[in-house]
């Protein structure tokens, strides 16, 4: 239906799409130096605006929900599509406060353990 409008009235709409991508999502993807703003993110993959981003992205990237670091995906593939670098990955690890723990802890252990007096 689209197909219908003139030039400048699709282009119009397609901004203001983009536009309104961006306002909701609060994702960033940092490569190095590097921000680009996350259109949409699910479970393999995200999409970024293809004007604001390089034309192929790979490799390891850190994915920000506002200031608080949340993934470290490994990007393996990147194609164009309607305007949007889509980017698919291997794996999306996510970001803990703490180390992983080589031991189990049990939930019932004691805190600390008394000297002998």
């Amino acid at each position: 239906m689209l197909e219908f409008l003139p030039k400048e009235v699709r282009e119009g709409l397609e901004a203001a799409r983009k536009r309104d991508l961006k306002r909701k999502s609060r994702l960033r993807v940092q490569v190095g130096e590097a921000v680009f703003p996350v259109l949409r993110f699910w479970h393999d993959g995200f999409a970024l605006d293809a004007d604001l981003s390089p034309g192929k992205l790979r490799g390891l990237v850190d994915v920000f929900d506002g200031s608080r670091h949340v993934f470290q995906c490994l990007i393996v593939a990147s194609g164009l599509e309607n305007g949007e670098l889509v980017c698919d990955f291997k794996r999306a690890t996510a970001v803990t406060e703490t180390a992983p723990l080589d031991y189990w802890r049990d939930a019932n252990a004691p805190v600390g353990y008394l000297p002998r007096a």
